[in-house]
């Protein structure tokens, strides 16, 4: 069994395999901009980089991924996408479920998005031998992070999901400890990594 998982690891983290997960993750990320296009048409310009979080994670992702090509290691990147894609990638998955259970259906659309968020969840945790954020970068990426949340449910510039907007505060609620979780998921990710002497 260890042998299967050494050669998937090996498929996983060869350069070949990490090009084609970049030009997955700019799909993505791209894709993302443009579903967020709307949003961003009745946004204050102000908010504007706050509005689209998934695919500013993938984004995020996607410069570590070219980092980790050319042989380098963008730190605060890789903290910011950690971080972040698993804060979004669960919170769309579990926004998906809410209006499932509100409305009885998301349509082909949002079984698509639980699926791509959950990979970007998956994702940002299967690369974690990647990493080599400090201390410094979570921090920051944290702040980043908490500050995002102060603007999504005290300015009201959360993603728009009509059908469960009625359950802001609850919402809002879990995503502070979602991001609380994720930033602890980023600092026991730094202490078990190996400290080079």
């Amino acid at each position: 069994m260890s042998s299967i998982f050494r050669l998937g690891w090996s498929i996983l983290s060869h350069k070949s395999f990490l090009w084609i997960l970049l030009y997955v993750n700019i799909f993505g990320t791209v894709y993302g901009y443009y579903w967020y296009m709307w949003q961003l048409q009745i946004t204050e310009p102000l908010f504007w980089i706050f509005v689209p979080d998934s695919p500013t994670a993938s984004l995020f992702f996607c410069l570590a991924l070219l980092g980790w090509i050319v042989g380098r290691n963008f730190k605060l990147v890789e903290a910011l996408a950690l971080i972040t894609l698993v804060k979004y990638g669960l919170w769309a998955v579990v926004m998906n479920m809410m209006t499932l259970w509100e409305t009885g259906s998301i349509g082909p659309e949002g079984w698509m998005l639980v699926v791509s968020h959950f990979a970007m969840a998956v994702q940002a945790v299967l690369y974690s031998s990647f990493y080599r954020f400090g201390i410094v970068h979570i921090v920051l990426a944290a702040i980043w992070t908490l500050h995002n949340d102060v603007i999504d449910y005290v300015f009201g510039q959360m993603p728009i999901y009509y059908d469960i907007m009625k359950y802001m505060q609850p919402i809002g609620y879990f995503t502070f400890w979602l991001s609380l979780a994720c930033i602890w998921l980023a600092f026991w990710i730094w202490r078990k990594r190996p400290k080079s002497k």
